[in-house]
C-alpha cells in the first residue's frame, strides 16, 4: 500500500486518488453493450451461450424449481441454518421498522395532501456468485422486497460448476418463499431482467451489487429501457479512519475483509500518524499469510493506499471526498467526528464494530453505493422497493381558498387552460 501525506497533496492529486473503477476507453461499455444486444435479440439461447462461455457450464434449463432448491438446501447444517436465521431475524426487524404510514396534511382549510406507499410490482434481484457466493446479499434484497409486498420477485445468480446454485442460496430462497432461481450471472442477467426472455420475466427495477460489468450493464439499461435500478453498486470498498486509540490488528482485519471480495476491491486507511500506518501494514502482512483468499486480497491491497493526516478532522475531509461505501471510525473519539460525515454508505463506530457485522447480521443493509455514489445515493431499504404516490383532496372551502392563487399563477405562466380548470369550478 502506497503512503501519502495529506498535507502534501494538491486538489488534483486528491481527485485522482478518489477515482476508482473508471472505464476511460469505454472497453467495458463496449463489451457489455454487445452482451445486452445479444440477450435482447436472442433471449434464452443467448443466456445458455453465455453460461458456457463465462461460467463454463452447459445448461439444459435456465432455472431451478422449488423441489430442486429443497434438495440442494438439505445439505445446510443446523449451525449454518441458525446463523442464517439470526441474520434473517435482525435484517427483518430493522427493515420492518422502515414501513410507516405518513400523516395527512391540511395545507390550508379544505386542502388535504398525503402520500401512500405502493410496492413496485416486479423486481429483479441479482445475487453475485463469482469468486464468492453471497447468500447474505440474497437476504439483504429479498427481505425488504417481501416487506414491501412486491408481487413478483425474479432472482438471478450465476450457476456453479455443477450447473446448480450454492446450498446457502437455495436455503435462503426457501426462507424467503421464492420458488425459482434463474441460473444467469453477469451483465447478461441484468439484460435478461431488463428486457425479458422466453423464460425470465421483464421486471420494473433491478437490485444487487456486482463487478464492473454488472454495474455498467445496470447503468446502461437504466438509460435505455423502462427498467430502473437501485444504484450503481460495483466492486466493494472500505475506508478506515484511525488514530492512536485504534487497534492495528483490528484495522488490518477490516482492510483485508474488504480486500478479499475481489481484486478490484479497495481498502483505504486514513490515519493520524505514520506509526499507525506502519503497525497496521505489519498486521496486514501477518494476517494475509493465513487467508485462504490471500492471492485475491493481496492484489486488492496492492491497489489500495494509506493517507496520513495531522488530525481526525482532516481525515474526515478526505473521507468525504472519497465518499466510501463503508466507513469505519476506528477511534474512541468517534462521537466527535460523526457529525462531520457527509458522504458514506454505511458507518461502523468504534473499535468493536467491524464492517463484517453489517455485511451479515446487524440488521442494516449491505447493498450500498460504491465509486463515490454515496454522494447522492442511499443504501437499499424498504423505500427502494416502493413508490410513494401523492394524493390531494379539496372540499368546496378548499377550492375557494386556493383557487384565486392558482388562477394568478397560471396567468403568470400563460397557461390559460390551467386557469380555466380552476375558474370553471369557482363559477359553479
Amino acid at each position: 500500500m502506497k503512503i501519502y501525506n495529506y498535507g502534501n497533496l494538491s486538489k488534483g492529486e486528491i481527485n485522482a486518488l478518489v477515482q476508482r473503477n473508471v472505464d476511460p476507453a469505454n472497453e467495458i461499455r463496449a463489451l457489455v453493450e454487445d452482451v445486452i444486444e445479444h440477450v435482447k435479440q436472442n433471449g434464452d439461447s443467448a443466456l445458455v451461450d453465455y453460461a458456457l462461455k463465462f461460467d463454463k457450464v452447459e445448461l439444459t434449463k435456465l432455472y431451478l424449481d422449488k423441489a430442486e432448491l429443497q434438495e440442494i438446501a438439505s445439505t445446510v447444517s443446523p449451525d449454518q441454518q441458525e446463523a442464517l436465521q439470526t441474520a434473517y431475524a435482525n435484517i427483518y426487524k430493522f427493515h420492518k421498522a422502515q414501513l410507516k404510514t405518513e400523516d395527512k396534511v391540511e395545507t390550508m382549510p379544505g386542502v388535504t395532501c398525503w402520500r401512500e406507499l405502493r410496492a413496485i410490482e416486479k423486481v429483479g434481484l441479482y445475487i453475485p456468485g463469482g469468486t464468492a457466493v453471497l447468500p447474505s446479499t440474497f437476504l439483504m434484497l429479498g427481505i425488504p422486497a417481501r416487506i414491501a409486498g412486491c408481487s413478483e420477485i425474479v432472482v438471478c445468480s450465476p450457476p456453479q460448476k455443477n450447473g446448480k446454485v450454492n446450498a446457502f442460496i437455495a436455503y435462503v430462497a426457501l426462507m424467503l418463499g421464492i420458488d425459482k432461481v434463474y441460473l444467469v450471472g453477469g451483465s447478461q442477467a441484468v439484460a435478461a431482467m431488463a428486457y425479458g426472455t422466453e423464460t425470465i420475466t421483464k421486471v420494473d427495477k433491478i437490485f444487487g451489487p456486482g463487478n464492473q460489468f454488472v454495474t455498467k450493464a445496470k447503468t446502461i439499461i437504466q438509460s435505455t429501457t423502462t427498467t430502473a435500478i437501485d444504484m450503481p453498486a460495483g466492486p466493494s470498498e472500505v475506508l478506515v479512519i484511525a488514530d492512536e486509540t485504534a487497534k492495528p490488528e483490528y484495522v488490518a482485519a477490516d482492510l483485508l475483509a474488504q480486500a478479499e471480495h475481489g481484486i478490484d476491491s479497495q481498502a483505504i486507511l486514513v490515519c493520524t500518524s505514520e506509526a499507525i500506518a506502519t503497525q497496521t501494514l505489519a498486521e496486514v502482512e501477518k494476517q494475509l499469510a493465513i487467508l485462504p483468499r490471500a492471492e485475491i486480497a493481496r492484489q486488492a491491497i496492492d491497489n489500495s493506499y494509506i493517507i496520513i493526516t495531522d488530525t481526525l478532522d482532516e481525515a474526515m475531509d478526505f473521507s468525504n471526498e472519497y465518499a466510501p461505501e463503508h466507513l469505519i471510525l476506528a477511534t474512541e473519539k468517534w462521537s466527535t467526528i460523526t457529525p462531520k460525515i457527509i458522504n458514506a454508505g454505511s458507518v461502523f463506530l468504534g473499535n468493536l464494530t467491524p464492517e463484517s457485522v453489517g455485511d451479515y447480521a446487524s440488521g442494516t443493509n449491505h447493498t450500498l453505493p460504491t465509486s463515490s455514489y454515496s454522494r447522492a445515493y442511499s443504501g437499499v431499504s424498504v423505500d427502494s422497493f416502493v413508490k410513494k404516490i401523492t394524493f390531494q383532496f379539496l372540499t368546496e372551502e378548499g377550492i375557494q381558498n386556493i383557487g384565486p392563487a392558482v388562477e394568478i399563477l397560471a396567468d403568470m405562466e400563460g397557461l390559460h387552460a390551467h386557469r380555466n380548470a380552476v375558474s370553471i369550478r369557482l363559477q359553479k
